[in-house]
């Protein structure tokens, strides 16, 4: 006759067998869905590119030394390939400068909307969420008439006189720039409103009564509490940069590339997708850095306020 214990024990084995049993559809969907495509872009950036597109079955790595190197017509010598290499540093300083800025400009936004009375501040928050409701496309599309050579900034300068001549701003990085901070902006505002939302405004006033200056204040009392704000929304705006396809593509015409443009024109007029295939996954390792980096603060921001 069985004890109590192994009784136990079987039931144990059990529940553990029927927990695998109901989460295996999902498993199998998860699988499919996310590692299965990402599992055929691995194996293609290790492929032969084929002459009219699509892969040669036949083990290679040029894919990989593509992507930082290039070889010469003439003599099969390898060399940094400048336009790949110039492409990874505007993407990846063009991200930078997007992510400060946008907290430049975030971190007073959410300060206004969290000092505002409770009854007032949905409203706020309402207004800055307005921009989701209208697709990517479009927005860029907006800030295209904005900048362009006859649009309102330069009408305005002009009208004002600070100008005789339209700027030039559309087709440059000066352009995408401003059409990702206008984009991204909401996803930096968001996560710092979040974490100073639940800041207690006591201790703001304490450290004034302290004889602490504004600056005091800022760096010694507000920005430690909030800082998983700061890190959520860096990240919440870097990464989507990181990859940004459609800004570049309308407000940098084509010429200004990004990774994204980068990857799709590998795919498509290049005709290489083991190439393609390659700096995927080098842009999916860029964001697994900055995801590591996010979960390291955030666990350390964490473990500092326990």
């Amino acid at each position: 006759m069985a004890s109590a214990e192994q009784v136990a024990e079987e039931a144990e084995r059990r529940e553990i067998r029927d927990r695998w049993l109901l989460s295996a559809p999902a498993l199998i969907i998860i699988f499919l869905a996310a590692s299965g495509p990402l599992l055929i872009v691995v194996i293609y950036s290790f492929l032969t590119p084929g002459p009219y597109g699509d892969v040669v079955w036949k083990f290679s790595t040029d894919g990989w030394l593509s992507v930082l190197m290039q070889r010469d017509i003439f003599d099969d010598t390898l060399a940094f390939a400048d336009a790949h290499l110039s492409i990874f540093w505007r993407s990846i300083s063009l991200s930078f400068y997007t992510t400060v800025l946008t907290l430049f400009f975030g971190f007073p936004t959410a300060y206004f909307i969290a000092t505002r009375p409770p009854k007032t501040r949905e409203v706020w928050v309402f207004l800055v969420t307005i921009p989701f409701w209208t697709n990517l496309l479009i927005r860029t599309f907006a800030m295209q008439q904005v900048i362009r050579n006859e649009g309102l900034v330069n009408t305005a300068l002009m009208a004002l006189g600070i100008i005789k001549q339209p700027l030039q701003i559309m087709n440059t990085d000066a352009a995408i720039l401003f059409g990702m901070i206008y984009i991204y902006l909401p996803l930096m505002v968001l996560p710092i409103y979040a974490s100073m939302e639940k800041l207690d405004f006591r201790l703001v006033e304490a450290g004034y009564d302290l004889y602490a200056g504004r600056w005091q204040v800022l760096r010694r009392i507000i920005f430690p509490l909030i800082k998983p704000g700061f890190i959520a929304g860096s990240i919440l705006v870097f990464i989507p940069s990181l990859g940004a396809y459609v800004i570049p593509r309308v407000l940098g015409g084509g010429k200004n590339m990004m990774l994204g443009n980068l990857i799709e024109l590998q795919f498509g007029a290049g005709r290489n997708w083991p190439l393609g295939a390659a700096i995927s996954i080098t842009l999916m390792v860029l964001v697994m850095i900055a995801l590591l980096f996010y979960v390291r603060n955030a666990s350390g921001s964490q473990g500092a306020h326990g």
